[in-house]
């Protein structure tokens, strides 16, 4: 097989994985399907990769880099306050479609080292909107289930599938806002 575009770079391979992942799971992302997928032999794979294990590996740190790090530094970056910030979060949450998060949570199932980059990024994400809760004023306490709520719900959403139009969802999560960061 002869590559249309013989610049394929190791981002390619990784966004392909991404795909492959949130189409069939883990075991879907093999070598030979992806090089076919991206009109490439197999040997543009390993210019850029040593395996298959590798590939998975960047493909787990790409998501952590781009689920995890990348929103809460958009959020910093966007500035304004606790509440400002957390309407952010919870805005740029839902425009994901969670396929990529089931894919890796499903693989979690089957691979101790995926469960390990899984408890680090839910402890993370679950802390850093426990400490916006904090900054708006809210308990130890009230913040700690305010931020589980929301982080369980959005997981709980992407696990059932349950997606209403883009609109009508960043309605709902306006509204949402409003009643998590409401003060009794």
């Amino acid at each position: 097989m002869v590559s249309k575009n013989s610049k394929l770079s190791q981002q390619d391979w990784i966004e392909m994985g991404f795909k492959v992942l949130a189409e069939g799971g883990v075991a879907a992302v093999r070598v030979e399907p992806l090089a076919k997928r991206l009109n490439v032999t197999k040997g543009s794979f390993y210019w850029h990769f040593k395996n298959r294990q590798a590939l998975l590996t960047e493909i787990l740190q790409t998501w952590v880099t781009l689920q995890t790090d990348n929103i809460i530094e958009q959020v910093e970056a966007a500035g304004g306050d606790a509440l400002a910030k957390l309407l952010y979060l919870f805005e740029l949450a839902v425009q994901d479609d969670g396929k990529v998060e089931n894919a890796i949570r499903a693989w979690a199932t089957s691979d101790v080292r995926v469960v390990e980059v899984l408890d680090r990024v839910d402890h993370r994400r679950l802390t850093y909107t426990r400490d916006l809760f904090l900054a708006a004023g809210f308990t130890s306490a009230d913040a700690m289930v305010r931020a589980r709520m929301v982080y369980y719900a959005l997981i709980g959403e992407f696990t059932l599938g349950t997606r209403a139009n883009q609109a009508e969802r960043l309605a709902e999560i306006r509204l949402q806002h409003q009643i998590l960061t409401r003060r009794e």
